[in-house]
């Protein structure tokens, strides 16, 4: 008895389950911006001014590294520009890039025209061709992508674990490709769901004779 093919529903919510986690992962590594906005600025004024929304220091070609007790690198977050503004302690950057590597290797690389956060990383925002690609272990950057979710805008809420877009979105893995009006994904509860009108496309297998 031949066992029939997984709808591609079901092949979804399995490869959701593997990679989601990771690209998590990756945009969640937003919490470590907040360090940032700690550092030092040296043209900082000494006194008291009334605050308004703009930054009291800027950063330029930045990179920020997690590393493991062993050495290994965990998340790097960079970025052309970071601007911290101390009316509401906010964080944004131009060009964002987090880099996550997970325990077995495999790699998570999110990507944005801008990310905003607030003080805590708690809150993030990504706009502007906001791409979470995810690659298998030891592989290139520029290698083949397991997983690649695109979007103008993507919302993560850390404290809920809590991936979110209210704008379209595809989705493409080894042939099967989502489009949907809207995506949501709850880590905790490992529940995911679209929006609005979905299609799925799945390229048809070549089989060897």
């Amino acid at each position: 008895m031949t066992a029939r093919p997984l709808p591609w529903l079901w092949r979804l919510q399995a490869m959701l389950a593997d990679s989601l986690p990771l690209l998590l992962m990756a945009v969640l590594a937003g919490g470590s911006w907040w360090l940032v906005k700690n550092t030092p600025s040296f043209d900082a004024p000494s006194q008291a001014t009334t605050l308004r929304h703009v930054p009291d220091y800027v950063m330029t070609g930045f990179e920020i590294r997690r590393i493991t007790p062993d050495g290994t690198l965990q998340v790097l977050v960079s970025g052309r520009e970071l601007r911290h503004y101390p009316d509401d302690d906010t964080v944004e950057i131009d060009d964002a890039r987090v880099h996550a590597v997970a325990p077995d290797g495999a790699r998570a690389l999110a990507t944005a025209r801008l990310a905003r956060s607030n003080a805590d990383g708690s809150h993030l925002q990504l706009e502007g061709d906001v791409r979470l690609r995810r690659f298998a272990p030891q592989a290139p950057e520029d290698g083949p992508v397991q997983l690649d979710v695109h979007s103008p805008f993507l919302e993560v809420l850390s404290n809920a674990e809590l991936m979110r877009t209210s704008r379209p979105v595809t989705i493409e893995q080894d042939g099967l490709r989502i489009q949907a009006q809207g995506f949501e994904y709850r880590h905790l509860s490992g529940q995911w769901r679209f929006f609005g009108r979905s299609e799925a496309v799945v390229a048809p297998t070549t089989r060897k004779r």
